[in-house]
């Protein structure tokens, strides 16, 4: 896919799952871990590279296909989702133009909508999937707006890099936001729609 040459992934796989009870990472669904599910949809919209950022207690992917993956541990999850946004984006370092940032919750993620972000991709600095109107990831950032990464701190994420710069921000529009796996609940409404 041509519209993504030059965007890297970062993938946020470091939450505690609170929420969920007991660690949303190991989770599986259709014979895949939530994990793989995000990587899967990074690497098949052929963004390169793709950091996982998660938790020290888990083990990189055996599977040859994710040799190439970088796998970043965030050491202080209870940090919040801006410190692992922040690992991550120190790993891609200056190899990338752009940066797609997946959340490690989101199974059901269209390719369609990555696709459909790429193609927004110079729109704006910051492109965002928009379904009834809330605009939520995946979310674009171009390398020029990279430092507002470093201004978020604790658990705020993307929601609020959007909230606080809206004339920045591309919305693409999109059919629906998958569903985040936050709970329990969530999962049931995932497997028995």
């Amino acid at each position: 896919m041509s519209d993504a040459r030059g965007v890297g992934a970062v993938i946020l796989a470091a939450g505690m799952s609170r929420r969920f009870g007991s660690p949303k990472q190991l989770v599986v669904i259709g014979g895949k871990t939530l994990v793989e599910h995000a990587l899967d949809a990074a690497m098949a919209a052929d963004l390169a590279p793709v950091v996982a950022v998660v938790p020290v207690w888990l083990s990189p992917l055996a599977d040859p296909a994710y040799r190439q993956l970088r796998w970043i541990l965030n050491p202080f999850p209870e940090r919040g989702m801006s410190l692992s946004l922040r690992l991550g984006f120190c790993e891609l370092g200056d190899e990338v133009d752009a940066a797609m940032i997946l959340l490690g919750d989101q199974p059901a993620l269209d390719p369609e909508t990555i696709s459909a972000i790429l193609r927004a991709r110079l729109e704006r600095p910051l492109v965002a999937a928009v379904a009834e109107r809330i605009a939520a990831p995946p979310i674009l950032i171009e390398r020029s707006h990279f430092h507002l990464i470093d201004d978020l701190a604790g658990d705020v994420g993307l929601r609020q890099l959007i909230r606080s710069n809206p004339d920045l921000v591309y919305r693409v529009p999109v059919a629906g936001h998958p569903l985040d796996l936050d709970t329990p609940e969530d999962l049931g409404r995932m497997l028995d729609p």
